[in-house]
């Protein structure tokens, strides 16, 4: 046990087949355990018979009913000394966890979101201003292998226009993600952080997580290329069936992939794991959960889906209203022929939802991580350690 965000030596929590450390209930002494430990006094297996009156009702209201009450009848409550329970988290529990951290450490989530945010939204709007080129025109009438050669070439300017935005986007999802998690594992454990502490946790895993990212996006890369590439190189109307055929199947083992690897990210910040131990890690933790965890995941794309479409619509609609050209332009032009108000209101919109997507899809997936260990690993008790609770031992 040690003070990193961890709350564990690197490996030092068992998972799946290394159990040795979670606790174990000790044997008996009174004689009550398994029946080849029941002592000679007691009466055999099978003879004992219910008190006089069972099965009728009790002789006075309430007599028979366990006691209800603090202390009565129930488990104790699990401590929380943050921002969720020590114990097996439900879903709600998960996201309110998440939102709780946003709360409760706002000053430091609002600083690291809003300046990356910015950041990145200036950088973007920059690119596509200036050194994005002009989309490949199509003409709709073409056929054959015509018809071919220029989808061709829009499917690679649109790759080509998409990629410098993706590539910012991912630069600033994988700083977020690095200082919001140290500040999600210092909430678990009602600790106070700041913007400067968070940072100095996670500087020296972001080259490490940089590393993960890129790793993450040419498996998906990869997956793809080869499950269209046969169709294309076929041709005709039996190569494009075939395409798309292969890109679903693509996408199948694209998604099983991602999530099986989903708390890689959190097991190289917390556990300060290399990047190929944190994907065996993710493993490790994601078997037998595939469904519950896909299942999280997708309730919080959901989430962030419903807040990009109730914060981009208005705007989408102020943006077109300010602009010049006006929807009109767009219609006939393209999206190129938007003018700097358009850009301008566009990108300030893009910032406020990654104001608030940003700490909820970095607190999701770092609690995640931490349930998965409390299930697997009783990683609860660590993090009553690491919060000082009264009634566990301080050992190391």
């Amino acid at each position: 046990m040690n003070d990193t965000p961890g709350w564990a030596s690197p490996g030092s929590a068992p998972s799946d087949d290394q159990e040795a450390g979670v606790p174990r209930p000790s044997a008996p002494v009174d004689g009550s355990g398994p029946a080849g430990d029941r002592s000679p006094t007691q009466p055999p297996a099978g003879q004992w018979s219910p008190p006089t009156g069972y099965g009728t009702p009790p002789p006075h209201p309430g007599w028979g009913v366990p006691p209800q009450g603090p202390g009565w009848g129930r488990p104790p409550a699990a401590a929380k000394p943050g921002v969720i329970p020590l114990r097996p988290l439900g879903v709600g529990e998960i996201l309110d966890g998440a939102v709780s951290t946003m709360r409760a450490h706002w000053r430091t989530v609002l600083g690291i979101t809003l300046a990356v945010s910015v950041v990145a939204q200036t950088a973007i709007l920059l690119v596509q201003r200036y050194l994005l080129p002009e989309p490949a025109s199509i003409d709709r009438n073409a056929t054959g292998s015509e018809a071919l050669r220029q989808a061709t070439d829009s499917l690679r300017s649109s790759l080509l226009n998409t990629a410098p935005p993706l590539l910012i986007s991912m630069l600033a999802t994988i700083f977020t993600t690095a200082v919001l998690t140290v500040v999600i594992s210092r909430s678990v454990v009602g600790r106070p952080v700041t913007l400067s502490g968070a940072w100095a946790e996670a500087r020296p895993r972001l080259l490490p997580l940089l590393g993960l990212t890129f790793l993450l996006a040419l498996m998906a890369a990869a997956l793809m290329t080869a499950g269209i590439l046969p169709g294309f190189l076929i041709g005709d109307t039996a190569g494009v069936g075939l395409a798309f055929i292969g890109l679903l199947a693509a996408g199948g083992v694209f998604l099983w992939l991602m999530v099986r690897f989903c708390l890689a990210s959190p097991a190289l910040m917390l556990e300060r794991q290399s990047i190929t131990a944190s994907m065996r890690r993710s493993a490790k933790l994601v078997r037998g959960a595939w469904w519950r965890t896909f299942g999280i995941l997708a309730l919080t794309w959901l989430l962030t889906l419903i807040v990009t479409l109730v914060i981009g619509v208005p705007f989408g609609i102020i943006a077109m209203a300010v602009d010049d050209g006006g929807l009109s332009a767009f219609l006939t032009d393209g999206a190129n022929s938007f003018g700097w108000p358009f850009l301008i209101v566009s990108a300030i919109g893009d910032v406020v939802i990654a104001t608030i997507t940003y700490p909820l899809s970095a607190g999701v997936m770092a609690l995640l991580y931490v349930d998965q260990r409390i299930r697997r690993e009783a990683l609860d008790l660590d993090l009553a350690r690491a919060a000082g609770l009264p009634g566990y031992d301080h050992r190391s």
